[in-house]
């Protein structure tokens, strides 16, 4: 719930520029709804794609006060939507169920879901990580068979890493994306399981981004506060430099 119309366009178009010549890797933003359509426009035949923040788990139109459906975002020039983000999780009980059915639904609506997962610090701190997200990937991802997982990416975010001080290091995320990538395996294929993006989103910064998309089972990065400015996200996506 960051920046209004005006700042939110101020920024990318800020950012467009910045990154206008990048090759090497996709570049999403997620402005919050009510910029979405004009920062779509603004956008358009740039490789800048556009993100909503969340969907709706009802695909069709009809009374569902307050919801935003997935080809709402479709029409205004969405091509992505994050879901299940730890805080729709942690202030407005999003569970498992619900994600699975947004999933669903985002890929009914042709949007790629950026599924999100992860623990909390009292659960790494009781030596539940394996076990949360084993649970959230195999409820959230219930209903995806071998045909329809490649159409998603995972976004691991280790909450306790997020706005705490608390960091995780390329060492502990790349252990934990290796274990995403193990259940996908035991869930679907290891074949499938290897063409899934993982991406890692803990307090992401222009001084930590290097190091970490060296580990073999990171491959892109849910970039939180540090997306606020442009210049600071432009200094990520230029990490190879």
């Amino acid at each position: 719930m960051h920046k209004l119309v005006g700042e939110a366009l101020d920024t990318v178009l800020t950012l467009k520029p910045l990154v206008a010549n990048v090759t090497h890797c996709e570049i999403i933003v997620a402005p919050p709804f009510t910029a979405l359509k004009l920062v779509a426009d603004r956008l358009e035949s740039s490789n800048i794609q556009v993100a909503a923040q969340d969907v709706c788990e009802v695909s069709e139109f009809g009374a569902r006060t307050g919801e935003v459906n997935a080809a709402m975002l479709r029409d205004v020039g969405c091509r992505y939507v994050i879901i299940g983000h730890s805080e729709r999780r942690q202030y407005y009980g999003e569970t498992n169920e619900r994600i699975n059915q947004k999933i669903m639904a985002a890929l009914d609506g042709q949007l790629t879901p950026i599924v999100c997962v992860g623990e909390t610090l009292q659960e790494r701190e009781a030596g539940r990580e394996h076990a949360v997200v084993q649970t959230q990937l195999w409820e959230g991802l219930s209903r995806l068979t071998v045909d329809t997982l490649p159409r998603i990416i995972i976004a691991y975010e280790p909450v306790w890493a997020i706005g705490t001080g608390k960091t995780a290091t390329p060492e502990v995320a790349q252990a934990m994306h290796a274990f995403i990538r193990r259940i996908l395996a035991e869930q679907f294929s290891p074949s499938v399981a290897e063409r899934v993006r993982i991406l890692y989103g803990g307090s992401v910064k222009p001084d930590n981004i290097k190091q970490l998309m060296r580990e073999a089972d990171i491959d892109g990065a849910l970039v939180g506060g540090a997306s606020l400015k442009a210049e600071s996200f432009a200094q990520i996506v230029h990490y190879n430099r």
